[in-house]
């Protein structure tokens, strides 16, 4: 697959700005507005308007029918969803934080992901299921998860992890329209970000190279763009250019742009805010190691958050988590 057009480098794509929260609101309003099969649902998202405000004013502009709020039970309120999906409607499920989806596991596991595969195609499950992940926030080891490798572990579902503004408004159309489930994650330090909001649709299986280089890959995804491109701005500077692939897809993977990009650089660096073992960054750098072995001028690096659950106090969570110097010392080190 072809690396996609990145919105923000391009004015054709570029119509609105707004910020990533906004954006996703928009997105929610125009999918509710499109199609009356279309429904909000999940604890907090009506008269509250979302923990994280992102469904605010939709109760009062489409009602309790299409946003529903529901009781504090991940297990239900999905299994509703997979109900409501193979039902034929199209509803978007909204679980809090990633650490609460685990409550879910099952119904995401062994029911959404599985029923196409064990109906011999017969069943669809196109559900969508949003959540909050990531750090950064000083909200301890519960509630600081970054679960995406987890998800994207399991064959029968989509996974993506929209990191721009344009991405968070351009990915649900086509995530409505999947026949298979597709969770999509929100890194929470990207709510308040700005940008193009664009208005295209995004596909759901396709990179975004962010930045071009020559010198080494900087391989991200979800709230770990930002500092991706910063640290490509911090080695500009010393003279080495890092080029910036933001995944966007983390089931299916689009390894054909990251070995596109690795073959041109020669060099590879993981950034990724999940733990070190089993990460997404180890399934990265194995299938470069598998496809590219022979373009690689130095061993891959990963830079991943530290083996421990995520500290609460502010100087010990910022040390665990991957920082812009980490980043720039992993890219240092390959272009040696």
């Amino acid at each position: 697959m072809s690396a996609a057009t990145d919105p923000a480098v391009d004015p054709a794509a570029a119509t609105a700005r707004s910020t990533y929260r906004e954006a996703l609101r928009e997105a929610l309003r125009e999918a509710l507005r499109a199609d009356e099969r279309v429904f909000l649902m999940g604890e907090d998202v009506g008269r509250y308007g979302g923990c994280f405000a992102v469904s605010l004013g939709l109760l009062e502009e489409f009602g309790p029918e299409r946003v529903r709020d529901t009781p504090l039970s991940e297990s239900a309120f999905v299994g509703a969803g997979i109900g409501a999906a193979l039902g034929g409607l199209r509803p978007i499920v909204e679980i809090m934080t990633v650490n609460f989806s685990l409550l879910a596991l099952d119904q995401i596991l062994n029911n959404a992901a599985t029923l196409s595969h064990m109906s011999g195609g017969q069943l669809a499950v196109p559900l969508v299921i949003r959540m909050t992940t990531g750090a950064g926030r000083q909200l301890a080891a519960q509630h600081s998860h970054s679960l995406e490798g987890w998800y994207a572990h399991i064959p029968g579902l989509r996974v993506v992890a929209p990191a721009t503004v344009a991405d968070a408004r351009g990915m649900l159309a086509p995530a409505l329209a999947s026949p298979d489930p597709v969770l999509v994650f929100e890194h929470a330090g990207l709510y308040a970000t700005e940008g193009d909001a664009g208005g295209a649709a995004v596909g759901l299986d396709g990179a975004a190279v962010r930045r071009a280089g020559t010198d080494v890959s900087l391989v991200t995804y979800g709230g770990m763009l930002p500092t991706a491109l910063a640290a490509a701005e911090h080695l500009a500077g010393e003279g080495t250019s890092a080029e910036v692939v933001d995944l966007r897809s983390l089931r299916p993977l689009d390894e054909d742009t990251v070995l596109a990009s690795v073959r041109r650089t020669h060099r590879l660096v993981v950034v990724d805010e999940g733990w070190r073992s089993g990460s997404l960054a180890a399934e990265v750098a194995a299938r470069v190691a598998e496809h590219a072995f022979y373009d690689l001028d130095a061993p891959p690096e990963r830079v991943c958050s530290a083996e421990v659950p995520v500290p609460y106090a502010v100087h010990l969570e910022r040390a665990a988590l991957p920082a812009v110097d980490d980043v720039v010392a992993a890219a240092r080190r390959t272009v040696g």
